[in-house]
C-alpha cells in the first residue's frame, strides 16, 4: 500500500490526526441534511478506494485503526456537543472499518452504510433539538422524554443503533471483527464497544431525564416523521438480523 493511498483512505476511513477533516468539515456545516449526508457519504469514499486497492493492510495501520477507534470512542465521554458526538462515534466506527479488510469482506458498502444511517437519524434529531431549544447539547435541559415523548423515543432507538445495540448492523459487524481479528485486536474491539455504549447512555441521561422546562410550549416530533423514523430503524434491525447470516 503506497504512502498516497494510505493517505487518501485514512481521510475516509479516518486515522488519527488525518481523521481531523472529517470532524472540522462536520463541524462547519450548519444545516442538518448537509450533515448527515455527508455522514452518509464519507466512509463509502473510503471503502471504495480500499476495494480498489485489492491489497489487505498492512498489520502496522491496523493498529493504528484499533487505538484511533478506542481514543474517539474515550473522547465520546466528555462530550456535551450532540454533533460533536455524533462526529466522534462516527470516526471510531469508520477506523475500526480497516480491520474488515484483514480479509475480503461480504458487501463492505452495505456494512459502511448500515454503520452510518443510524448516526445520520442522530444528526438530524439533533437538528430538531437546535430548532426547538437553539443548541444541541446535554445537560443543557432535561426531562425530553417527559416534554417530547416520540422525538425522545426515535432519539433513544438511533443511539442504541449507532452505539452496536443487538439485532442492529453495527452490531452484527462487531461479531465479524471478532472472528476475524486476532485476539489481542479482539480485546480492544471489546473495550472500544463498551465505551460506546457507556458514552450513548451518558448521552441519552443528558437529555431526556431530569425536570423538564415548561417556559415555553416545545412540539414534539410530528408522527409523519415518527412513522418514516421508525421504518428506517426496523429496515435497519432486518438488515442486521441478514448480515448475521453472513458470520460463521
Amino acid at each position: 500500500m503506497s504512502f498516497s493511498s494510505l493517505l487518501l483512505t485514512a481521510c475516509f476511513l479516518p486515522l488519527f490526526p488525518v481523521s481531523l477533516v472529517f470532524n472540522q468539515l462536520l463541524g462547519r456545516l450548519t444545516h442538518a441534511a448537509l450533515r448527515a449526508a455527508l455522514v452518509l457519504l464519507w466512509p463509502q469514499a473510503g471503502v471504495l478506494v480500499i476495494t480498489r486497492l485489492d491489497q489487505a493492510p498492512p498489520t502496522w495501520v491496523l493498529w493504528w485503526a484499533i487505538l484511533t477507534s478506542l481514543l474517539y470512542a474515550l473522547r465520546l465521554l466528555a462530550m456535551r456537543d450532540v454533533h460533536l458526538w455524533v462526529g466522534f462515534l462516527a470516526t471510531s466506527q469508520w477506523s475500526m472499518l480497516w480491520l474488515l479488510f484483514q480479509d475480503t469482506p461480504p458487501h463492505p458498502s452495505w456494512i459502511a452504510l448500515g454503520s452510518s444511517v443510524p448516526l445520520a437519524l442522530t444528526v438530524l434529531l439533533a437538528g430538531g433539538l437546535e430548532r426547538r431549544f437553539g443548541a444541541a447539547y446535554t445537560h443543557l435541559y432535561g426531562g425530553l422524554a417527559a416534554l417530547m415523548p416520540r422525538f425522545a423515543l426515535m432519539l433513544t432507538l438511533s443511539v442504541l443503533a449507532a452505539t452496536a445495540t443487538p439485532v442492529f448492523p453495527q452490531f452484527f459487524v462487531l461479531l465479524l471483527l471478532l472472528l476475524d481479528s486476532p485476539l489481542e485486536l479482539s480485546l480492544l474491539i471489546l473495550a472500544t464497544a463498551l465505551v460506546w455504549s457507556w458514552a450513548g447512555l451518558r448521552l441519552l441521561q443528558g437529555l431526556l431525564v431530569g425536570t423538564e422546562d415548561r417556559a415555553r410550549p416545545i412540539s414534539d416530533l410530528r408522527r409523519m416523521f415518527a412513522g418514516a423514523y421508525a421504518l428506517t430503524l426496523i429496515a435497519l434491525a432486518v438488515g442486521g438480523i441478514y448480515l448475521s447470516g453472513g458470520i460463521q
